[in-house]
């Protein structure tokens, strides 16, 4: 260990001058996107409740009376027979995620000097100041409102709410209100959608101490004060929104900023500072701005800052949602792929540290889509297969969970692997701690008579064919996208029904485990690769950025080194041969995820380099989904540290293993904090010399523990720790 620390935050020399670069604060609910401009400061809102109406129909396709049908001509080898599969409808993206608007605040053009800008992840807090001037800024999880304060003597500043936002439609109905009240002002802004009754409408209640403070509408002019304190919340509504009853409760609100402060600090900085990864990173180089860091993507210090930023960004993300493809941030209208919550790969790897890394509030919010979408996820079940039970959609904007978005190429509605794979974080946490909710476990049941009612056909030697079956969003070489036995469908399907037989013990557990044993297993291809696709005769297409085919060894444990050697010697071949595509970023932390499972330490480096050396992250840290900074994006900022941590600890509920996957990169570090499946807290510190693992158990078990040096069984007691010395690792 070096004698400094991990820096947890990061700054810049200079304000942003792309939206991009914007330092980021949230809660869960609101975001908020900071440029840092002493003269012309902007700070985009965002509220993970604002998405664009754009007319699409969001029932799910009635098809259940042709699935027989279409079952029939699949298995006779008509390849193509799901292209037809449809109501023919046009592909329909769920509705975009957008901003809110800026808070602007203009003072007279002058020199700055002294410059910086910084955001504070144990805090939040998102800073710029320089002579005569600081602006501070968070958004609180105790009180659910942006709280922005500047100060400086006799500060000028006209402020106003501005909804001219890169790709904002023209037809916006837009309207500013602007009062005086005893406090400064109270400013709003409405922005009703085109065609639309619905509106988002947003309220900024000013406080200012000395000065005065007039009305320029739509905004206001303070003249000579010592500080502004602003507090900011925005709404998505029907009809006309009471802003008078909302300036109101942000009155109510009005203490000090330190109070406002505290009282938000006391919930995110418990929940930032649980887990902790120190890399012996060179003191000079942790020192330096993030846009100087990135600059040498082989530091150290570079990792140990994305790994701080990453759980800062998920943490700040997750709420009322867990995160979107953009977070809970954007400075544009026009989001890539609506910015939605892409089911099939991203949520999952974005979320995928949560239980590790000490997240319970990701999980939660997790949890609470999954809980709002339910009914309309049965509807899926109902409308497309004619079942009982569950089948999530690929793709939600949070307030439909219904299967609309699909396409000839992207046939979306026949992936039935979605629940298993969206519940299956929900199980680890509960694992992690020891409980079972009640939400997770009815909603498996509901899984599993999906699977009771849907695996009717069977092929020659007795076993049930997933019919039709998807692979997202990969095609075999010599077939169309709706097939059969897809990998990830049967890895899905065996979870599903014997996790739900787990939690719901008598006659219904019997019957599905007795379904998961019927159903067919991996299949090895001519090239040593654990399939694609479980059926003879179909092809395996490799150069592709979804890795969904190796479900079974991340995240699931049904493939592993110690228990399905040949299995896993296969999925690791098949690793081997995947291509990358088009380079997303997704694409190259699902493989180092999936490589850390198989023990792979120099691929997962060779992920990890594939992202670190693209130039995906702004200076913000929050990352692009293509390289060069290609397409404002999250999944790499959330997915890296999920991918630091299964490299140096991976666990089951009965099996702990210690440095599966360190690259020769990092000989030197410490893990702390990390959670297990099995109930533990652990420590891990390594060097050359040595590794030791001080672990904490919360409950009492015995567990496997794998280093490279062997095996050995620990028995762990409640409430007493545990360390371990290992020689070799």
């Amino acid at each position: 260990m070096t004698d400094s620390a991990p820096v947890h935050g990061t700054w810049e020399p200079h304000p942003a001058a792309r939206w991009e670069d914007g330092f980021l604060s949230g809660n869960g609910h609101h975001g908020a996107l900071v440029f840092s401009d002493p003269n012309d400061e902007r700070v985009v809102v965002t509220h993970h409740t604002l998405v664009r109406p754009n007319g699409r129909d969001p029932r799910p396709p009635q098809l259940a009376a042709d699935l027989p049908a279409l079952q029939d001509r699949l298995l006779a080898g008509d390849t193509t027979a799901a292209e037809s599969f449809t109501d023919g409808r046009p592909l329909q993206w769920v509705q975009p995620f957008h901003p809110a608007f800026q808070i602007r605040l203009r003072r007279p053009p002058g020199d700055c000097p002294g410059y910086r800008r910084d955001v504070d992840f144990t805090t939040g807090v998102v800073r710029a100041a320089c002579t005569g001037w600081t602006s501070r800024l968070f958004v609180s999880r105790a009180d659910d409102v942006i709280v922005q304060q500047v100060t400086g003597p006799g500060l000028t500043l006209d402020i106003d709410l501005d909804h001219r936002l890169p790709g904002a439609p023209a037809g916006l109905g837009v309207g500013h209100g602007a009062v005086l009240t005893p406090e400064g002002a109270l400013l709003s802004l409405r922005a009703r959608y085109p065609d639309s009754d619905l509106a988002c409408t947003g309220v900024t209640l000013l406080a200012v101490t000395g000065g005065t403070t007039t009305l320029t509408p739509p905004g206001a002019h303070v003249e000579g004060a010592r500080s502004v304190l602003l507090l900011t919340r925005v709404h998505r509504h029907t009809g006309e929104l009471d802003v008078v009853a909302e300036g109101r409760a942000l009155r109510d609100l009005l203490t000090g900023y330190d109070e406002l402060l505290g009282r938000h600090a006391a919930l995110h900085r418990t929940a930032y500072e649980r887990v902790t990864l120190d890399l012996a990173a060179d003191p000079a180089e942790r020192a330096l701005p993030g846009s100087e860091l990135l600059k040498r993507p082989r530091s150290a210090a570079l990792l140990e800052r994305l790994f701080a930023a990453g759980r800062y960004h998920l943490l700040s993300a997750s709420g009322l949602f867990p995160p979107r493809l953009t977070g809970l941030w954007t400075g544009d209208w026009n989001t890539a792929w609506s910015g939605a919550f892409t089911n099939d790969a991203n949520l999952n790897l974005q979320t995928a540290s949560a239980a590790a890394a000490a997240l319970p509030e990701v999980a939660e919010a997790h949890a609470s889509l999954i809980q709002r979408q339910l009914p309309d996820w049965r509807d899926n079940a109902r409308a497309v297969f004619g079942t009982r039970g569950a089948v999530a959609p690929a793709h939600t904007d949070g307030e439909s969970g219904h299967s609309y978005h699909f396409s000839r190429e992207y046939p979306l509605h026949l992936w039935t692997a979605g629940a298993d794979w969206l519940l299956k974080p929900l199980v680890d946490h509960d694992e992690t701690h020891g409980t079972r909710d009640p939400r997770t476990v009815a909603a498996l049941a509901e899984v599993a008579l999906f699977y009771e009612d849907f695996l009717t056909r069977t092929d020659e030697d007795g076993r049930f064919v997933v019919v039709p079956s998807y692979s997202p969003e990969n095609r075999p070489a010599n077939a169309s996208w709706g097939t059969l036995n897809a990998a990830m469908d049967l890895s899905a399907a065996r979870h599903a029904l014997r996790t739900a037989a787990a939690c719901h013990p008598g006659p219904d557990a019997d019957r599905w485990r007795a379904l998961a044993d019927r159903l067919p297993p991996h299949r090895i291809n001519a090239d040593g690769a654990l399939a694609e696709w479980a059926w003879p005769g179909l092809e395996d297409s490799y150069d592709h950025r979804h890795l969904s085919h190796l479900y079974g060894v991340w995240p699931l444990d049904e493939i592993t080194p110690y228990d399905t050697p040949e299995l896993a010697a296969a999925a690791h071949r098949a690793l081997e041969l995947r291509g990358a595509e088009n380079d997303s970023a997704h694409g190259h932390l699902h493989h180092a995820l999936i490589a850390a499972r198989l023990r792979d330490g120099d691929r997962v480096a060779h992920a990890l380099g594939q992202v670190l050396d693209g130039d995906f992250f702004h200076a913000s840290l929050m990352s692009a989904h293509y390289p060069n900074r290609n397409v404002y994006n999250a999944d790499a900022a959330h997915t890296l540290p999920a991918v630091l941590i299964e490299m140096l600890v991976q666990s089951t509920p009965d099996r702990l293993v210690l440095l599966p996957a360190l690259p020769t990169a990092y000989p030197s570090g410490a893990l702390r904090g990390v959670r297990t499946r099995f109930g533990a807290e652990i420590d891990l510190t390594w060097s050359p010399d040595g590794a030791a693992a001080v672990i904490r158990p919360g409950r009492t078990h015995r567990v496997e523990l794998r280093t490279s040096s062997g095996t050995e069984s620990l028995h762990l007691v409640a409430g007493e720790d545990h360390a371990l010395t290992l020689r070799e690792w």
